[in-house]
Parts: structure tokens; C-alpha cells; sequence
């Protein structure tokens, strides 16, 4: 059983401040190329961004941040870009799940993860392990993630599980398969860098929520412009397929 109710079921419940954020964080390479430098400068700046970012969700009360961090089509890059992005992730992992749990953030990471090195395996298990006592917020990595493999992944492990029932199955039974299972469907979907498309990012979660696009790159994506994200956010109509009239009469 899931434990959030889903936005095509189930009207959630009206917030000013959105609970879960998940962004697409574009625009590193061109950051590093506008400035002369390697992609890979772009890719650190990122990261640094990153602390940022979880810093401003635990100010502004924000429960759930998902980052889409490798995508599954990314591994068509060049392999020395591929490479280095494996690099500073096994580093980040080695580096920040202290700060994470000093800080009361649980992380999280999905994806096919048996396409990674053993080592990096193991270091996000141990990373898993170590802050699944944490609350404060929870920040999930989308690594090696694709929307539509996450689809595929819950329907075959839900035939699994209950080929009695094929023909039968609803919603509510996929949703626990889902690798976002755990967390509410998001409030707001952000992504920098000038590009106007969800790029196979949580196609069944993003469903109900408001679309924030922004040609700033990541790398320069501070909490100044975080709040206009949230800002934008408050502004929206958020009628999950009813009319503006019943929104005023229920809030009358």
C-alpha cells in the first residue's frame, strides 16, 4: 500500500509552501564553457549547489527534495565526461553524508543502480544506512534514472508479486513499486537552464505538479532564485481538475 495519496484519486491538501521540490539541475556545462573552462568545473560548481539548495529547503520547511543527478540516457555523453561525473559523485558521497546527518537529512538514491561500480554501490548503501534515521528533510539522487524505467520496473515487480490479479491491477497497486514510494508526489518540479521539458523525470509523479522553467544555470540557480521558484509556486491555481468556482466556494 502506498503511503501518499495520489493527485488522480485524491485532492491534496492546499500549501503555501511546496513539500516536496524536485529539479532538474541544467546548464553546468555551458556555465563552465561561458567562462572557459572545462565541463567538469561546471559540474563541481554543481555540486556546490547542491549544499545550497538542501540548505534552503531546511530554512524554508521543504520535506522532500529530489535532484535528477544522471538521467539513463546520459550515459550517451563522452565517456571521459561519463567517467568524471562517476568520480565526483563517489567523492560527494564520501565527502557529505556527515554534513547530511549532522544536519538531519535522510538520503536517498534511485535508479538502476546495478549499472554502477561495486564501489559506488556500496558507498550509497552505507550512505542510505547511515542517514535513515533522519527526518529534518529527505534528499533523494535520481542517478541512473529514467521515467519510464521506473514505470516498467513497478509494473513487472507488481506482476510479481500478484499475477493472480492480472487484469485487475489499479493505480494503488503499482504505487508502492514506484522508486518514489516513499515520498508525496512533488508540489514543484524546477529546471534551470533555459530547456522546457521533463526529459523522462518522474513521468508518473509529476502528474499534478506546477512546472517552474528558468534559463538560469544551475550553477548559479542561488536561493534568491529558489524563492522566485517558490514564489511562482504560490501564485498558481492549483484545481486538480476541478473549476476556479468550486475553489472559491470551498474557500469561502
Amino acid at each position: 500500500m502506498a503511503i501518499f495519496s495520489s493527485s488522480t484519486r485524491q485532492v491534496p491538501e492546499a500549501v503555501a509552501v511546496p513539500r516536496h521540490v524536485a529539479v532538474i539541475m541544467d546548464g553546468n556545462g555551458r556555465w563552465a564553457k561561458k567562462r572557459l573552462l572545462p565541463r567538469v568545473a561546471g559540474h563541481i560548481k554543481g555540486v556546490e549547489l547542491v549544499r545550497e539548495m538542501v540548505r534552503a529547503c531546511l530554512e524554508r520547511g521543504i520535506d522532500f527534495l529530489t535532484l535528477f543527478a544522471f538521467s539513463s540516457e546520459n550515459w550517451r555523453r563522452p565517456q571521459e565526461e561519463v567517467t568524471l561525473l562517476m568520480q565526483l559523485f563517489v567523492k560527494a558521497l564520501e565527502q557529505e553524508v556527515e554534513k547530511l546527518g549532522r544536519n538531519g537529512v535522510r538520503l536517498r538514491v534511485i535508479g538502476d543502480l546495478p549499472r554502477f561500480g561495486p564501489q559506488l554501490q556500496e558507498l550509497i548503501c552505507r550512505a542510505e544506512e547511515k542517514t535513515a534515521g533522519n527526518s529534518r528533510l529527505t534528499l533523494t539522487i535520481a542517478a541512473n534514472y529514467g521515467g519510464r524505467w521506473d514505470i516498467m520496473q513497478a509494473a513487472n515487480r507488481l506482476v510479481q508479486s500478484a499475477p493472480e490479479r492480472f487484469g485487475a491491477w489499479t493505480e494503488a497497486d503499482l504505487e508502492p513499486f514506484l522508486a518514489m514510494h516513499f515520498a508525496p508526489e512533488p508540489d514543484l518540479f524546477i529546471r534551470t537552464g533555459g530547456e522546457e521539458r521533463i526529459s523522462n523525470f518522474l513521468l508518473w509523479q509529476l502528474a499534478y505538479t506546477e512546472l517552474y522553467f528558468t534559463p538560469t544555470l544551475w550553477p548559479d540557480f542561488n536561493a534568491a532564485e529558489f524563492d522566485k521558484a517558490i514564489t511562482s509556486f504560490q501564485k498558481r491555481e492549483r484545481r486538480f481538475g476541478r473549476t476556479s468556482e468550486q475553489l472559491t466556494d470551498s474557500n469561502a
